[in-house]
Formats: structure tokens, C-alpha cells, sequence
């Protein structure tokens, strides 16, 4: 597993867990069923607070990315498998509700653009 932590980059941390870990599950180089480390194992590693890991598993769990099965520790869910067509479903809703509004197709994307560089604040 290779998440990396740039101290300078105006990203979050557990953002930085969050979005590499889910990178990881989703170019399948974190297969479904592979156990995580635990909270304070991965913050030890990365030279974070616990709460900031735990922060991005929590994130991890509600996307259905990851679930965690009480002692036995947090791992890889198989939700993974179905990460991007979860993402064109909703693409393809949005798509529909853009044409419906009659927004171009430059406005449309100028939206998701800005949408996304506001998740990564």
C-alpha cells in the first residue's frame, strides 16, 4: 500500500489517506477482502493523528469502499468492484438533468470541474 502524505499540499491529510487509498482500491492494486492497517498503525506510518486516519476510513466506509468488521480490523470492500459504474450511473443522471436544464455541454462540464476542485479543498 502507498499512500503518501505531501505536508506542503494545500490538501487535507485525511484527504490525502482518503483519496489514496481509494485510488488504490480502484486501479484494483487494493483487491477486495485486503485488510487495512489499523488506525493508529497507518497515523503511526504517516506521521498523522489517529483521528485523521480514522477520519478517512470512516469516509472510506460510507462510499462502500472499505468496511470495517469490528476487532477483525477494516478491509477492502467488494463495493470497490462497482466504484465507477456507481460513477457513470451518477454521470449519466447528471448528463440527463444538464440537457433538461438546457445547459451546454461546456457549461455542464465547467460545473463538474468546479464541483470537483471543490472536493479536493
Amino acid at each position: 500500500m502507498s499512500v503518501r502524505i505531501d505536508p506542503e499540499s494545500a490538501v487535507p491529510p485525511f484527504e490525502q489517506v482518503r483519496s489514496g487509498l481509494a485510488q488504490g482500491i480502484n486501479d484494483h492494486t487494493l483487491a477486495v477482502g485486503t485488510k487495512l492497517p489499523t488506525v493508529r498503525q497507518l497515523a503511526a506510518d504517516l506521521g498523522l493523528a489517529a483521528n485523521t486516519v480514522a477520519r478517512a476510513y470512516r469516509e472510506l466506509e460510507e462510499a462502500g469502499l472499505v468496511e470495517t468488521r469490528g476487532r477483525a480490523g477494516t478491509f477492502v470492500g467488494a463495493a470497490g468492484d462497482r466504484t465507477l459504474e456507481r460513477a457513470r450511473t451518477a454521470a449519466a443522471a447528471y448528463a440527463s438533468a444538464a440537457h433538461k436544464l438546457g445547459l451546454s455541454t461546456e457549461d455542464a462540464l465547467a460545473i463538474v470541474e468546479a464541483a470537483l476542485a471543490q472536493q479536493t479543498r
